[in-house]
């Protein structure tokens, strides 16, 4: 009779609760690296500029920024797959490798165009550092072999936090360092996460299930990076019936029907159809794109709001952002105690959404002379109600989806947050602008800032009018979350409203349809 070889003590073992702790605080400090960098360039254009290429370099600033979150986001369904099939631990390292890379050769950089790729090196770690970190922590194990679900909703926080206040870390360390270390203080943190994982992560062996569809990444790249520069271009580049818009569309389509086609035939697909078929994973993509959507509208509607209509400055405007941050923060801490307690996360859900519409509602009402403080308290509402979202939504979604598929679960939510961010960047930056020219024939938007007396007053009020059509355009989208938010309760059963342990280090049931296929978590293939 054979007899049964065990697993090593690292691979199957939970971690002890000092190695938990700090491994915790090593992955939420790589969450934060990562949104840090995906924001903090934009608040320090100017002197790179300046050092760079005084004469051309403005005219690839859309370059620079985009370049990142164009590589972060093309290899999130890889990354998914990657972890399900090699484990999540060695993919972190090497994402964090690479992340490492980047951000010394973007320090180092003498131009904009090594800037502008190496900014790109940079985003295939950064991918990899959000969301495969995610990953890492819902397969965190308490002493009775619960997921660590606790974690990952706040790795869900701190990820807004970054997002946040990515800006304004940017602009201070750009006004009084240097813009290079911008990308400098990243190097000794990520060498002490290196260090750190490496020693002190264990998880469950990775059910090695399958190969890799290089092809399928390869569609889903193309159709990402499609869509990306259509809503990057899109209105601002190029006119939107432009040869080179229209060409582009097509070839996103193409590639995301041939993405389709592709994971329906594929052995081994980097994001399976199978997913979609598990109605809280479905669910729970959908809100997430959505809230994304609403989220981007509301943080760059009310920077443009506090520059243009009311003469701040951008670092102080920046300034003006920390109450959301506050407001996730505080909300999402409560919830997980009040979670603990054994409270619905079902209704921490729909609360949540219900604060962040009426949030962006009331800030549809602001115009040219609405107290400062009034705009502040309603972001520190949207903070609340997103607080209680995002991390949240990713605890359910790694809860409801099979095991072995916990990998492209995770990546696959950031996916669908990242194409939402595109496209309500695209949908209400052209909101806004045909809003403006309905109000002021032939000026262009940028004139705001430059206008004087009565001429400033009428394009200040045209300005305000168009971006309160914005905020009240982003609260419908917030409403439609209300309403599939409402759905995943009906949906999710016990695993959101009688189940409340699942959202604070519990396991919840999985949906009949995935029960079959979730094996315990680490359990090895036969």
């Amino acid at each position: 009779m054979a007899t049964a070889v065990p697993a090593p003590p690292d691979a199957t073992a939970p971690m002890t609760p000092g190695r938990r702790k700090a491994g915790m605080l090593l992955c939420l400090v790589t969450i934060v690296l990562a949104v840090l960098d995906m924001n903090i360039v934009s608040a320090a254009t100017v002197p790179i500029v300046r050092d760079l290429d005084p004469v051309h370099g403005v005219d690839r600033l859309p370059w620079l920024i985009s370049a990142f979150a164009l590589a972060a986001t093309a290899l999130l369904p890889l990354y998914g797959k990657l972890c399900d099939s090699y484990g999540a631990k060695r993919v972190l390292l090497g994402a964090v490798a690479t992340f490492t890379l980047g951000s010394a050769l973007c320090g180092a950089a003498q131009s904009m165009g090594q800037l502008i790729a190496f900014r790109a090196v940079q985003g295939i770690g950064g991918g990899g550092l959000m969301s495969v970190t995610m990953v890492v922590i819902a397969q965190f194990k308490e002493p009775d072999g619960r997921a660590n679900a606790k974690g990952s909703a706040m790795g869900g926080i701190v990820a807004g936090l970054g997002m946040s206040v990515g800006p304004l870390v940017g602009g201070l360390l750009a006004d009084h360092v240097s813009w290079r270390w911008i990308f400098y203080v990243n190097l000794p943190l990520c060498l002490v996460v290196l260090v750190g994982v490496a020693l002190v992560i264990r998880l469950p062996r990775a059910t090695g299930r399958g190969g890799l569809d290089f092809l399928g990444s390869a569609l889903a790249a193309a159709f990402a990076v499609g869509l990306l520069l259509v809503t990057e271009w899109g209105g601002k580049d190029y006119a939107w019936t432009s040869p080179v818009i229209l060409g582009l569309a097509f070839g996103t389509l193409a590639a995301f029907g041939l993405f389709l086609w592709r994971q329906a035939v594929a052995a081994a697909p980097v994001l399976p159809l199978s997913l979609f078929r598990i109605p809280v994973v479905r669910l729970g993509f959908a809100i997430q794109g959505l809230v994304g959507m609403g989220m981007i509208g509301a943080i760059v509607q009310v920077m443009l709001y506090l520059q243009l209509a009311r003469g701040v400055a951008p670092t102080t405007a920046s300034l003006y952002l920390i109450p959301m941050a506050a407001g996730m923060t505080v909300s999402g801490l409560a919830v997980g105690r009040l979670l603990a307690r054994g409270h619905s996360l079902g209704t921490f859900l729909l609360a949540g959404a219900g604060c962040a519409a009426l949030a962006l509602l009331l800030l549809g009402l602001s115009g040219p002379t609405t107290a400062l403080p009034a705009v502040m308290a309603e972001l520190a509402l949207l903070g609340c109600g997103l607080g209680q979202l995002i991390g949240q939504l990713i605890v359910v979604v790694q809860q409801a989806a099979p095991t072995h598929q916990l990998g492209v679960a995770t990546t696959g939510i950031r996916f669908f947050q990242n194409l939402g961010n595109a496209l309500g960047a695209a949908v209400f930056g052209t909101v806004l602008t045909r809003v403006f020219a309905a109000g002021e024939q032939g000026r262009p938007l940028g004139a705001v800032r430059t206008l004087t007396g009565t001429a400033r007053e009428h394009a200040v009020r045209s300005f305000t009018d168009a971006v309160d059509v914005v905020f009240l355009s982003a609260g419908g989208v917030l409403v439609l979350v209300v309403l599939l938010v409402w759905r995943l309760r009906v949906v999710g059963g016990a695993a959101l409203d009688g189940g409340a342990s699942a959202g604070a280090g519990g396991a919840a049931e999985p949906p009949a349809g995935a029960a079959a296929e979730r094996p315990a978590v680490g359990a090895r293939a036969a």
